[in-house]
C-alpha cells in the first residue's frame, strides 16, 4: 500500500447537476385574483435561481469547492445568468431554446407557488453532464443531482446516468424536487435510483409522496430499506427543522424561530451547507444542525445571507 503524503487532506468538490434558470419573485399575494384583472404587488426580485443555481450560489458564499453543471439558453437572459456563475458557466452547454423562467409567487406566511416555462431545461441531457465532469473523481467528490423533473431527458436516462457516475467513483446526492404531474408515474423510476444514492435530500411532502404514505416515519423506513448500507436520508421539515436517518441512527434538529422574508430556495441552501459539511468530514449531527441554521439565516435576510459553515 502506498504511503500517504503529509499535509492537509484535499476536500472534495461538490458538483451540482441540474436546473439553472431565471427566477422572478413576486409577492406578497394573499389570494388569487380574478381572471382578467390586474393586481399590484409590493415586492419583486429578478435573480439567478433554479435548484442547482440556488445551491451553487450558496456554495460559493460558503467558500466550498464546487462546480455547477448545467445548460443555458442562447439568449439575453442566458447571457445574464452566466454572469452569476463565472467559475462554472464557461463549460455549460448552449441550448437553442429560450431560457427557462420561474415565476415564484410568495403568499402570507412564506408559502409559495411556482410557474415555470419549459425553455432550455427540456434539452439538458446526460451527455451534457458527462461532458462537464472529470472522467474520474478525486477523493471526496460528490455529485448532487437536483431539479431533475424539469429536464425529462435526465429522468429517462437517470438510472444510466447514476450508474456511470458511480462507475467514475463519485458519491451521489439526490434532491428530485416536486414532479409537475405528481408521483404516480415516477415513483418506480425514482425508486430504482435509490440504491445508487449516498445522500437523499427531500422535503417532508416529497418524502411521504414518494413512499406513498402520509406517515413520515413509515416513509423514512420505506426509503431507507431501498438505500445502500451507510447511506443517509435527510428530510427537510420547514419551520420544524430537519430529520435524518442513517443506519440505526435517527436525528432531529429543530429550526430557530425567525422572521421569514423569502423561503424560495431554502431547501437548496440547506443542501449546499449539508454537503459542504460532508466534504469537510463533519458528523451527521453537526452537518444537520449547520444546514438548518444556514437555511434559517437565508430565509430571514434580504439581501440573502449565508453565514454558517464557511471556512
Amino acid at each position: 500500500m502506498a504511503a500517504h503524503s503529509a499535509g492537509p487532506a484535499r476536500r472534495g468538490t461538490i458538483y451540482v447537476v441540474g436546473n439553472v434558470n431565471v427566477d422572478l419573485i413576486l409577492g406578497v399575494l394573499d389570494r388569487w385574483p380574478r381572471i382578467g384583472t390586474e393586481t399590484v404587488l409590493p415586492h419583486s426580485e429578478l435573480r439567478a435561481g433554479g435548484q442547482a443555481g440556488n445551491a451553487g450560489l450558496a456554495l460559493a458564499a460558503l467558500g466550498a469547492r464546487h462546480r455547477v453543471v448545467a445548460n443555458i439558453g442562447a439568449d439575453t437572459l442566458g447571457r445574464w445568468l452566466l454572469e452569476a456563475f463565472p467559475e462554472s458557466g464557461a463549460d455549460w452547454t448552449r441550448s437553442s431554446a429560450a431560457t427557462t423562467i420561474t415565476v415564484g409567487i410568495v403568499h402570507p406566511g412564506g408559502e409559495r407557488t411556482f410557474l415555470t416555462t419549459v425553455g432550455h431545461l427540456a434539452e439538458f441531457a446526460p451527455r451534457h453532464v458527462f461532458d462537464q465532469l472529470p472522467e474520474r473523481c478525486a477523493p471526496g467528490d460528490i455529485v448532487l443531482l437536483c431539479g431533475v423533473f424539469l429536464s425529462p431527458l435526465l429522468v429517462t436516462g437517470g438510472r444510466e446516468l447514476l450508474e456511470l457516475l458511480r462507475g467514475r467513483g463519485f458519491a451521489l446526492a439526490l434532491d428530485t424536487g416536486w414532479p409537475n404531474a405528481g408521483w404516480a408515474s415516477l415513483r418506480t423510476t425514482v425508486e430504482s435510483w435509490l440504491p445508487f444514492i449516498d445522500h437523499v435530500l427531500l422535503n417532508e411532502l416529497e418524502t411521504t409522496a414518494l413512499a406513498g404514505t402520509d406517515n413520515l416515519n413509515a416513509a423514512a423506513t420505506w426509503l431507507c430499506e431501498r438505500l445502500q448500507p451507510g447511506a443517509s436520508l435527510v428530510v427537510k421539515c420547514g419551520p420544524d427543522g430537519a430529520q435524518a436517518w442513517s443506519g440505526a441512527e435517527h436525528l432531529s434538529c429543530p429550526a430557530p424561530a425567525v422572521q421569514v422574508v423569502d423561503t424560495i430556495g431554502a431547501g437548496d441552501v440547506f443542501n449546499a451547507c449539508y454537503l459542504h459539511g460532508v466534504v469537510c468530514g463533519r458528523d451527521l449531527r453537526t452537518v444537520l444542525q449547520q444546514a438548518v441554521q444556514a437555511a434559517s439565516v437565508a430565509i430571514s435576510t434580504s439581501p440573502r445571507r449565508y453565514v454558517v459553515g464557511r471556512e
